[in-house]
């Protein structure tokens, strides 16, 4: 059984008598659509705490491209009947005015991590995720917060914002994978089975980039270059693979030889923009 509420104030509610009874409760923030890779976060976080609440809400300040926004994908019942299975007590959704009940919000700013990459490709992207996450926060009070390691620059502009407002502990889970590799995603179900066939490219590279790493080679620019260079194909139009120190964020391409990696790889085929990453420092590709 989950309850559900369509107003963040009546979950701030809900969120605020578990905290009464000494509950802990654990958050999950999504914008809907909901696959294995979200279940999994609940299953998680179920494990973790004595409540867990999941957020719906696709939000309108993170959309660089009003189109993408809304062909989102949206059915709250079906994810919330997903949730109920997977160990959720409580879903919320809402609308913008309802979580800024003062009007249009202030941006908040998303700090360092938020620059190259993502940042510099989707302008403003990061200060409407870190807005709506500050808000979220501050309505759920969580024990602990969890993300996945897929969207893994979100992830470091979340600890950001969690280490400035004093809470939550975020919680980041590896990414979930279809049988082939490919990450999981709302957008997979935009892709032709072509599409969806050559999509599985994307994993394969990344494992040979690990192999790559394996065998020695700690040069950032030798690595990028040969993820680029495995991406190179007619219907890939890349938007970026690279490699970054996952201890020490930089904007731009590392110069020195690295002790620690993840590569980290955004490309569009036909429609649709995929996103995945690994740690190369890791037996599991896990950070």
């Amino acid at each position: 059984m989950i309850t559900t509420f369509a107003e963040p104030c009546a979950a701030a509610h809900w969120c605020a008598a578990q905290h009464a009874q000494g509950r802990s409760v654990g958050f999950v923030p999504t914008m809907g659509a909901l696959h294995e890779g979200h279940l999994g976060l609940v299953r998680r976080a179920a494990a973790e705490n004595d409540a867990v609440c999941v957020s719906i809400f696709v939000n309108p300040l993170q959309f660089d491209e009003p189109s993408d926004f809304e062909r989102y994908p949206r059915d709250f019942e079906r994810d919330a009947q997903l949730l109920a299975e997977s160990g959720a007590h409580m879903a919320f959704t809402g609308t913008l005015a309802g979580f800024f009940p003062g009007g249009k919000p202030a941006l908040e700013a998303p700090g360092p991590c938020a620059e190259g990459l993502e940042g510099a490709l989707r302008p403003g992207h990061f200060a409407g995720v870190a807005t709506i996450v500050r808000r979220l926060f501050e309505l759920v009070r969580p024990a602990r917060a969890y993300f996945g390691q897929k969207d893994y620059q979100q992830t470091l502009v979340v600890r950001d914002l969690a280490k400035r407002l004093g809470f939550p502990p975020i919680v980041v889970c590896p990414t979930a994978r279809e049988s082939d590799g490919l990450a999981r995603s709302s957008r997979n179900v935009f892709l032709a089975p072509a599409e969806r066939a050559a999509a599985a490219a994307i994993p394969r590279a990344l494992e040979a980039l690990a192999q790559r790493w394996r065998a020695g080679e700690r040069a950032p620019e030798a690595l990028a270059r040969a993820l680029r260079e495995s991406l190179a194909r007619p219907e890939f139009a890349l938007d970026y693979a690279t490699v970054r120190d996952p201890e020490r964020w930089t904007s731009s391409e590392p110069r020195e030889r690295l002790e620690r990696c993840v590569a980290l790889v955004a490309l569009r085929l036909g429609s649709v923009r995929l996103i995945d990453n690994r740690a190369l420092h890791t037996a599991d590709g896990a950070l």
